[in-house]
This record gives C-alpha cells, sequence and structure tokens, in this order.
C-alpha cells in the first residue's frame, strides 16, 4: 500500500484495503482471545490458592464467553469462499398455500432477523409485498457484516412448516413451504453496470402510509434490458435512497448469473433451489404432533422449536459449513 502507484488501480486498491482491514481485525480478535485466556488462567489460579469459591461463578462466565468467542472464530475459519466475508442480501418467497404459507415465510423473516441481531448483524429492508390478511407475499432485505453472506447462505433452500394453523378454524394440520435465496452483496467496484441497459420505473408504494411513502412515486423498479432481470424496492421515502437499494440488489443477481455461467452449479453462490413443494425441503419445522427441526442435508436436529424461530440457528449452519468443506476436500 505505501507504493507510489498503488490508487492507480482504484478497484486493486480498494481490494487490498479490505484485505488490510479484515487481517487486522483478525489479528486484534486473535490478541483478545490471548488476552482473556491468560487472564483467566490468572483469576483460575488466585482462586485456587486463597480458596475462595466467591469468584467461581466470575470464572464460569468469563469461561462460557470465551468458548462462544472461539466457536465464532473456528466458524470463520471454515469460510473460504469468494464472496464469503461480504454482506448478504435474502429473498423470501412464500410457496403455494395462501395466508398458510405467507404467515410462514414472514415467520422465517422474524427469524433471520432474530439471528442477525443475536451475530452483531445489521439489517436493511429492500423489498416487502405484505400479504392480503397475513403473514407476506415477498420480502428482500441485507445482513450487514463481516462473513454475513458466508454464514446464511447455508439458508438457502425450501423450508417447510407442518403446525395446526391458526387460519383454519377445525384446528387441522397444514404443511406450508417457503423458498430462501441469498446473495452476495456485491460492490459498484465488482460489478459495473451499463446505465443505457437498466430501464427504470417509478411507483407509489404499497405498503402502509406515513410520510410521503404512498403519495408520491418514491418507489424503484429496474429492468436490467439484456437478461430481463428485474428488481424493486420501496422501503425508503426517497426516489434516490431506493433506486440505490434496488442497484444493490440487481448487482447481486447479475453477479449470481456470472457465476452460473463460469461455473455451472448454482450451489456454489446461491445454493441449491428446488422446487417450492413436498419433498423438495432442505430443512423441516415440526410444531405438531412432536416439536422438531430437522435439517435434511446433515440431518442435524434440534428439539426446542421456540428457540430456533427465535433465531438460534447456528447448529444448523455450523453443520452445513463443516459438511461443505468435507464435501469440497473430498471432491478435490
Amino acid at each position: 500500500m505505501a507504493a507510489p502507484d498503488f490508487w492507480n488501480n482504484a478497484q486493486a486498491a480498494r481490494t487490498i484495503s479490505q484485505e488490510k482491514t479484515h487481517l487486522e481485525k483478525t489479528i486484534k480478535k486473535l490478541e483478545r482471545l490471548e488476552r482473556d485466556r491468560d487472564d483467566l488462567s490468572i483469576l483460575l489460579q488466585l482462586s485456587e490458592e486463597a480458596a475462595d469459591g466467591s469468584v467461581h461463578s466470575e470464572i464460569r462466565q468469563s469461561l462460557k464467553t470465551l468458548q462462544d468467542e472461539i466457536r465464532h472464530l473456528e466458524v470463520e475459519m471454515l469460510l473460504s469462499g469468494d464472496k464469503d466475508l461480504n454482506s448478504a442480501i435474502v429473498a423470501i418467497h412464500p410457496g403455494a398455500g395462501g395466508t398458510e404459507s405467507q404467515d410462514w415465510a414472514q415467520m422465517l423473516f422474524r427469524m433471520y432477523g432474530r439471528w442477525a441481531e443475536r451475530n452483531g448483524y445489521k439489517t436493511e429492508l429492500i423489498d416487502l409485498q405484505p400479504g392480503d390478511e397475513a403473514g407476506i407475499k415477498s420480502v428482500t432485505f441485507s445482513v450487514i457484516g463481516d462473513y454475513a453472506y458466508g454464514q446464511i447462505k447455508a439458508e438457502a433452500g425450501v423450508h417447510r412448516l407442518v403446525r395446526i394453523s391458526p387460519f383454519d378454524a377445525n384446528k387441522r394440520r397444514h404443511t406450508s413451504f417457503a423458498s430462501v435465496f441469498v446473495y452476495p452483496e456485491i460492490e459498484e467496484t465488482e460489478l459495473e453496470l451499463d446505465e443505457r441497459e437498466i430501464k427504470m420505473d417509478a411507483f407509489r408504494s404499497s405498503g402502509p402510509g406515513g410520510q410521503n411513502v404512498n403519495k408520491v412515486s418514491s418507489a424503484v423498479r429496474l429492468t436490467h434490458i439484456p437478461t430481463g432481470i428485474i428488481v424493486a424496492c420501496q422501503t425508503e421515502r426517497s426516489q434516490h435512497k431506493n433506486r440505490a437499494m434496488a442497484m444493490k440488489l440487481l448487482r447481486a443477481k447479475l453477479y449470481e448469473m456470472e457465476q452460473e455461467k463460469k461455473e455451472k452449479e448454482m450451489s456454489a453462490i446461491v445454493g441449491e433451489k428446488k422446487e417450492n413443494t413436498w419433498g423438495s425441503q432442505i430443512r423441516s419445522y415440526v410444531f405438531q404432533p412432536y416439536q422438531m427441526v430437522k435439517d435434511h442435508r446433515t440431518h442435524a436436529e434440534v428439539g426446542n422449536v421456540s428457540a430456533v424461530m427465535d433465531g438460534e440457528i447456528d447448529d444448523f449452519i455450523n453443520a452445513y459449513l463443516v459438511q461443505s468443506m468435507k464435501s469440497s476436500k473430498t471432491s478435490g
């Protein structure tokens, strides 16, 4: 970076700068973990020498914190994909089934929001189409932070719900499906777009009112003419902000398409897309007659459905990452 011509190539310089920032964060994290380990060791030694049990609870809490941080670091070590470090864009679409499936899509949306919050990620809503009675017809949002894409890409696929429907007066058991798509967020410098190939349409937001959201044509729909890809954003108050968010989504989808051409493997970027129906799910969430969440790819199971729906899905993500790493080593 000290080279005189470093900034001559802005894109290459940006990539190196990001790598430097990431390495500095990793080094600081390792140094902090070493300090915490040494402090805990000293505290334990003093407690034993003084035969003082009053600090045992503090030691247990410190040990748990250290273990959690080490587990997070272990997960990061599994993330070596080209775009794993990037933020992510997630889209959720309900399957057939009307209100029941739309409600399931909204439950998944909340689950990922809680997961992001637990892991220190920020979320931004890009587009949301509310359901006619309840739930959502579709939602697209970004998960912002280091390794967001590397982790949440494990969620790409069809998710199946089995429960007693709250919308059924006869209290019958229903099965619903929703598809989750995950894209890496792509910087403008990584994928430049020709503005002449993008058609923009402005329209009024269909969401809840307030401010000028529904009163002016602030929502934006972009069409990429060469590919026919259409994206939209209507969550921001200004047309300018909605267009910027829509451009993020368009770049992500175009990147996915380019990767498909190069690698001919959809799963390399957004996971394996399957039909949004019975038999194609990656995970099942059973609320009745028993409670169980099971991932059909890794066979990981969790009996506490409420905790999973509250965002505790790290066990599933970690199992998928470990399996993916083993598969890549085997194929390699």
